[in-house]
């Protein structure tokens, strides 16, 4: 595997091919190629975990020191990742609140700063959203920092409340309906191959 600088001063980023092996050329990808999918190596959790480091520790000092908590311990969450031309540049997690009701919860969604203009975001958002569907669940919740409610009302996400503390800052409560598991599988699958949501 081999790693490259982002951009000058930017966090180091790992370049794979990450579509599948009867998809991968020995050529370069195509402009702006952008996979989503579950972090299926221990590479890739480690990278999943690095952007989260750089985005929410070390640019946002929304945590001291580290943001990850018992979901990523205890196995309850799903681990995202999101390439853009090879590169794993963004990350989100999702978890089942209340399998009852088939209640999910996203959070940790984070970019790098060079790839926040390429269109990261929304694929991420687009995967959790189709995987937490796939495995049956039902609505998904997710704390929204205020400058980034209007991008995910577009994505098709309703604001609840009002806006609240949450890990220290303000932010606003919003849920979407998750699709039904087929249809979950069949976006999750597209996207993972670098398709369309």
């Amino acid at each position: 595997m081999s790693t490259r600088p982002a951009s000058a001063g930017a966090a180091r980023a790992t370049a794979v091919d990450p579509r599948p092996a009867d998809q991968a050329g020995s050529g370069s990808l195509r402009p702006t190629a952008t996979v989503c999918r579950e972090a299926r190596t221990r590479e890739e959790l480690a990278e999943h975990f690095r952007v989260r480091h750089e985005v929410f520790v070390l640019e946002q000092s929304v945590f001291d020191g580290s943001d990850r908590d018992e979901r990523d311990e205890d196995g309850s969450a799903i681990h995202l990742v999101g390439y853009c031309d090879g590169i794993i540049a963004g990350s989100v997690r999702i978890y089942e609140l209340d399998r009852s009701i088939g209640l999910w919860q996203g959070d940790r969604l984070a970019v790098l700063p060079p790839y926040r203009v390429g269109g990261l975001g929304a694929p991420l958002v687009n995967c959790a959203v189709a995987i937490a569907g796939a495995r049956g669940g039902r609505t998904m919740v997710a704390h929204i920092q205020p400058p980034n409610v209007t991008f995910f009302t577009r994505l098709g996400w309703a604001s609840e409340g009002e806006p609240e503390i949450y890990v220290g800052l303000p932010h606003q409560q919003m849920r979407i309906s998750l699709p039904a598991p087929d249809v979950g599988a069949a976006i999750a699958h597209s996207l993972g191959a670098g398709g369309p949501a």
